[in-house]
């Protein structure tokens, strides 16, 4: 299984209404350092309806300005639809973080 395959198993098993950070979802991958690859691997996601990259933000709970598929806005759009509330784009992770360790 490549590297890009395991994140993706990894964001497939991402509830609606949590988030995952890209260290989260690195470490759940197999390797904690791989967060930049996280975000490579998001970016190329061949299937967004099965992968839902929406569901990844940064340490602090910031979408992403860069979203590959509609930009921020849509990012955003999307969270709040499975009822994840933002505020200025960040989601409080106290809240919505998903505990992701029922891998």
């Amino acid at each position: 299984m490549s590297v890009f395959e395991k994140i993706y198993e990894v964001v497939s098993q991402i509830p609606k209404g949590k988030v995952a950070t890209y260290g989260q979802v690195a470490l759940l991958a197999g390797n904690p350092r791989w967060s930049r690859v996280v975000g490579y691997a998001l970016h190329a996601n061949p299937d967004p309806e099965r992968i839902p990259c929406h569901r990844v933000v940064d340490r602090f709970g910031s979408v992403s300005k860069a979203f590959a598929f509609g930009g921020e806005n849509r990012q955003i759009y999307l969270l709040e639809r499975e009822g994840v509330k933002l505020n200025n784009g960040v989601v409080d992770l106290s809240r919505y973080q998903w505990d992701g360790f029922q891998i």
